[in-house]
């Protein structure tokens, strides 16, 4: 698929996500084969302030190229300012947040709350186009405001028609959040609709769920939100199921091992000692969701004092699983849990964007 100048192949889009996709997360999603990474969402205004907390929400190094970044906002001239801001820091992708529906964000009148006027959202898009210094522009669309207001027709065209290189699509209304399953039905549709790349996105948790999903639709690509947490090998995993048309599973537990401390190694250098503890944590919970023994470590790992007690932990865990980890009964239990509620840590205040 190309974007632009840029060619990715058959490669995947992680989505951005708060408080998760950060620097960390996205080099681990790379090394196994992520074709385009996303930063957290960033205010467009904040990015024209220099604000502290925006800064460091989009700083990225050169070996996380090419990465997209996504802005929230619903100020044409600020989105425009902040499009060239934004190009020149070497982002490769800029992306309207039009999806997200927490209230907080709605409420102001931005994320999902943009779908309501085409119009206006056009208006937007050819701002950030003009802004963007050729860097190219896309936007995270859903279906609509709810299901009695589907409008992703409008929205979509009104994308192409102001310079949009791609869109991505989350086949859920703003209404239905994460609870529902996503349509995928709606996706075909779109992509006959419009000239313009379309990346599918929700209820992608596995492998043969993103092949099943593109040759449904039709779709130019996938974005992997909360398939990626915890599994940032569904990248590499999807590759072999498309070259071999096989999926080798569950990933070997002493690759996913190394893989978490590598990670936590990663939030320690770019967090410190006491912010990395906590992230670390629940990426640990979120590593071993698929694996047996998972409520054994749950009762234990909120204890963990700092990194070193947490990658005791970790590898007491993967003993565990190695020895013991034959049946998986409460597997199916915590899929739910996870796939309503990200394993009960996304709260309704940070919940953004999980695909």
């Amino acid at each position: 698929m190309r974007v632009g100048n840029l060619d990715i192949g058959t490669k995947l889009f992680l989505a951005p996500m708060a408080e998760v996709t950060d620097s960390s997360f996205r080099k681990i999603c790379k090394e196994h084969g992520a074709g385009i990474t996303f930063t957290q969402m960033v205010s467009a205004e904040g990015i024209l302030k220099n604000n502290f907390e925006t800064l460091r929400h989009f700083s990225f190094s050169r070996t996380e190229k090419p990465i997209g970044v996504q802005v929230l906002g619903n100020n044409p001239a600020i989105l425009k300012e902040a499009a060239n801001e934004l190009s020149k820091m070497g982002a490769d992708l800029i992306d309207l947040n039009s999806g997200c529906p927490v209230d907080k964000v709605t409420s102001n009148k931005m994320g999902s709350a943009l779908l309501d006027d085409p119009q206006i959202l056009g208006s937007l898009i050819k701002n950030l186009v003009d802004g963007s210094n050729g860097v190219p522009v896309s936007i995270k669309l859903r279906l609509g405001k709810n299901k009695s207001s589907i409008n992703i027709f409008e929205t979509a065209k009104a994308a192409e028609d102001n310079g949009a290189s791609l869109i991505f699509v989350h086949a859920r209304t703003r209404e239905d959040r994460y609870e529902t399953d996503a349509d995928w039905s709606w996706l075909k549709k779109i992509k006959e609709k419009v000239n313009i790349p379309v990346v599918g996105n929700g209820s992608l948790f596995t492998p043969q769920h993103i092949k099943e999903m593109l040759a449904l639709t039709g779709c130019d690509s996938a974005m992997v939100a909360r398939g990626a947490l915890g599994d940032p090998f569904i990248f590499s995993r999807y590759k072999l199921l498309l070259e071999k048309n096989s999926d080798p599973g569950l990933t070997d537990i002493k690759v996913v091992h190394d893989t978490i401390i590598k990670h936590i190694k990663f939030l320690q250098e770019e967090f410190g000692e006491v912010i990395a503890l906590d992230k670390a944590k629940k990426h640990s919970i979120w590593y071993f969701k698929n694996y047996p023994e998972i409520n054994s470590f749950l009762e234990k790992v909120f204890s963990a004092k700092n990194l070193d007690q947490l990658r005791e932990l970790i590898s007491v865990q993967v003993c565990n699983i190695q020895l013991n980890g034959k049946d998986f009964r409460e597997k199916d239990e915590i899929h739910k849990k996870f796939q309503k509620k990200v394993l009960f840590w996304l709260t309704d205040e940070n919940e953004n964007e999980f695909g």
